[in-house]
């Protein structure tokens, strides 16, 4: 069922847990991959996570978990215990054949099983090695434990920067710095895999949490070396007043993004009807917000103008204009939004319960088309499976699981 898709005939072992790695893996299990998930026998954490994130607790269900269904669709599912040899033996067998292998364990915890890069580089030699950390593999952090909470939204600066002065840190999302750093690694991955068919020589890939917070704020972190803007700041501090967020009279919340002042305020500002706006003294050059109070004037003047207006009234406006901007959307406004839907930025999913919707990886492809959406393996779905493509015989699977280092389900 496979067969058209991009990277048909390659071979991944993921021994990952939560939604970086793992969602670096699904990209590749969309696109064709043989993805074998390799989970310890109590399962990946992200099957036991409902309640933190909003969703319903499931006892008796473990297949409804729509987190765990965008990491780990279209995947094969392996549960053993990688303490025992004979286990550990399986996944060198795996390795063997695999062109990549992806992991987010600790630097410290892979080196004492011996699944450091250094190790499996003189075994596998054409591997490409990819790993998501926290923190980087480098300094006196590194074997921190990382999360998108602490590692992405922290430490790199976006919580304590993008807040209002004078309240508290903004309420964060959950796997949102996860997923943007597992599409990192998917492109490294692809450039070492490109280079391993040229050379037949494998690779190191790695990404780090912090790393791709601080990549992705790039503009913000380097200006910050200026001193010119202290964050966190009022919204009336906003270095560009025409590129921040404004509440209607049905108190909505609308971003406008105009990052070039002097060529779009004037544009901005005829949609408005404050035409006078472009030649009053405070406003007409970008360097004259510095004076004074001018650019929280300029902010209380098109603030006091969207109170005007309700959000209707002022998106038939912006419209018709052609400026940028959006609407303040909330996820459940989001999960009906017909451009999403028209773009295939979800799908449904069949469970017991009936149908939900499903999240969507956003890399599409004209000639291949969409991947099919498999669901993600039930815990130890595929091992008899899997081992059976090794060489192993039934009778020695059943001694396996019931001496409980396979989970078979």
């Amino acid at each position: 069922m496979f067969e058209n898709r991009p990277l048909s005939g390659v071979n991944v072992v993921e021994l990952a847990t939560f939604v970086a790695a793992p969602s670096a893996a699904r990209f590749f299990a969309d696109q064709g991959a043989d993805v074998i998930k390799v989970e310890a026998l109590a399962g990946d954490g992200t099957r036991w996570a409902a309640g933190s994130e909003g969703r319903p607790v499931f006892k008796d269900d473990m297949e409804h978990n729509l987190t765990f269904e965008i990491e780990n669709g279209n995947k094969r599912g392996l549960a053993m215990n990688l303490k025992n040899p004979e286990c550990f033996d399986i996944l060198m067998k795996l390795l063997a054949k695999a062109d990549i292998f992806i992991t987010n364990w600790r630097p410290q915890a892979l080196a004492r099983l011996k699944l450091d890069y250094e190790s499996l580089k003189e075994k596998f030699p054409k591997i490409i090695y990819a790993t998501a950390t926290g923190y980087g593999e480098k300094g006196p952090d590194c074997d921190l434990p990382g999360y998108d909470f602490t590692a992405f939204w922290a430490r790199s600066g976006i919580l304590g920067s993008l807040y209002e002065k004078g309240t508290m840190p903004m309420n964060l999302i959950p796997s949102m710095g996860d997923r943007a750093t597992g599409m990192c690694l998917a492109a490294g991955i692809l450039a070492a895999l490109y280079r391993a068919a040229k050379t037949g020589k494998g690779e190191k890939v790695s990404v780090s949490l912090m790393a791709t917070a601080i990549f992705m704020q790039g503009t913000m972190v380097q200006s910050a070396q200026y001193g010119l803007i202290e964050y966190p700041i009022i919204k009336q501090q906003a270095p560009n007043p025409i590129m921040t967020c404004y509440e209607t009279k049905d108190h909505r919340w609308i971003q406008i993004c105009l990052p070039i002042y002097q060529l779009m305020l004037s544009d901005f500002a005829k949609a408005m009807g404050h035409e006078e706006w472009i030649t009053d003294p405070r406003f007409a050059a970008y360097e004259a917000l510095d004076k004074d109070n001018n650019r929280a004037d300029l902010y209380n003047t098109i603030a006091a103008r969207f109170a005007e207006l309700t959000t209707d009234e002022a998106v038939e406006i912006l419209t018709k204009a052609d400026i940028p901007f959006s609407v303040a959307q909330v996820w459940k406004e989001v999960l009906k939004d017909p451009q999403a839907w028209a773009n295939d930025c979800f799908h449904e999913v069949e469970y017991k319960s009936g149908k939900v919707t499903a999240v969507r990886n956003p890399i599409q492809f004209e000639e291949a088309g969409p991947p099919t959406l498999n669901k993600a393996p039930r815990l130890g779905q595929h091992s008899a499976e899997i081992l059976k493509g090794l060489g192993y015989a039934d009778d020695k699977i059943a001694e396996m699981i019931a001496n409980k280092d396979l989970r078979c389900d």
